[in-house]
Parts: C-alpha cells; structure tokens; sequence
C-alpha cells in the first residue's frame, strides 16, 4: 500500500537540443524550489529538491530532435505564492516564453506557466 509520503511519479525527463544551456536554465529557474543537480550523464541531467521526485532534461537517445506534446505539462510544486511568482520571473528572465502570469487559476490552485528554451510547458503552484 502507499504512504501518504510516497509519490506516484518518479521522475519526469523533458527533451532539449543543448543539454549544457537546460542545465543553466534548470540551475537557475529551480533554484527557489530548492532543487539541485542530482543525478547526471552525459546526455541527462536530473534535477532534485530531496523530498522525492526528480525533474531531469536530456538529449533524446535516438539523437532525433526533442519535442513536445500538445497539452503535456510539467507541474512543480512551490512552497507559497511568493515562491510561484519568483520562480516564473526568473523564467522568464531566463529565456522561458510567458504561458500563464502568476493567479488564481481555480479556488486553492494559484499558479504560473511557462515553456522553457525548447518549449516544454511547465506550471509551478501552490495549492491552498
């Protein structure tokens, strides 16, 4: 049976086409979250705040170009609103395309969009 401390995902990998500028942008743009490099290859960087979870970027393996599903979305969770609204900004300062300012979104659910360099679309939020 699952805790209520276990989560259901693992991991997420989102596909880049330039592994070193995703590694600076997710150093960057995760930061307030708490998150640090953690697990890393040559072609993947995992990405960790500790509590479970990772968030990694990778080169694909078929050495294809990446891309990105119409309406996949990667949620991260901040620990307040304060936090959501640093995290977008520094998105955007950081080469991320504006996909949603920071708002109530619906009741208990304030959160903020963005697609990073290679256009994968993530949100951060805050429930309650």
């Amino acid at each position: 049976m699952i805790g209520e401390d276990d989560t259901m995902i693992g991991y997420v990998t989102l596909g880049v086409s330039d592994l070193e500028r995703a590694k600076t942008f997710y150093d960057t743009v995760l930061a307030p979250l708490g998150a640090k490099r953690a697990f890393g290859s040559d072609r993947m960087q995992g990405f960790s705040n500790g509590a479970g979870g990772m968030l990694s970027v990778c080169t694909p393996y078929d050495g294809e170009a990446p891309t990105h599903g119409n309406g996949t979305m990667v949620a991260l969770s901040a620990p307040s609103r304060e936090v959501v609204d640093e995290v977008h900004a520094i998105a955007l300062k950081n080469g991320a395309a504006d996909e949603g300012t920071p708002g109530i979104r619906i009741p208990n659910f304030y959160g903020a969009y963005f697609r990073d360099p290679d256009g994968n679309k993530l949100c951060v939020f805050k429930m309650g």
